[in-house]
């Protein structure tokens, strides 16, 4: 079986300038169509419509958190098996393991390289679907 194409990325960060940031990465060098949501609640909202492909979600945001909104997303029929990888600088061993508990496909290390992260959503898209 083929691996489906990776195109619809709903990208969750509240930071501004890491939006700018990684969206040109994720748009001109991945070429991939991206939502960029500055909240949990705004991605709720967006996600059914959007219908991405795989969700890139901030772990510290003001207000609803990105495990509240990771718990939130499952809730939708929409979204409740669409593959989610955060993104966040709080990646010791015992983090990133308790992450994956809740049932994410990863956990990109900030800062990040917004040149290598297409390739890296890639190539995490690809072993998610062997």
């Amino acid at each position: 079986m083929s691996t489906p194409p990776l195109n619809r990325i709903l990208f969750v960060e509240d930071d501004p300038d890491i939006q700018t940031v990684a969206s040109l990465g994720l748009q001109a060098v991945g070429g991939f169509t991206v939502q960029i949501c500055s909240s949990g609640s705004e991605a709720i909202q967006a996600a059914p419509t959007f219908a991405p492909d795989l969700i890139l979600l901030d772990v510290m945001m003001p207000g609803m958190d990105g495990i509240s909104t990771l718990k939130a997303l499952r809730e939708l029929r929409e979204t409740l098996t669409t593959p989610v990888i955060f993104l966040t600088a709080k990646v010791q061993t015992h983090e990133v393991a308790s992450y994956k508990q809740l049932g994410v496909l990863d956990v990109i290390a900030k800062p990040f390289d917004p040149m290598t992260l297409s390739a890296t959503l890639n190539r995490l898209w690809s072993q998610y679907h062997v």
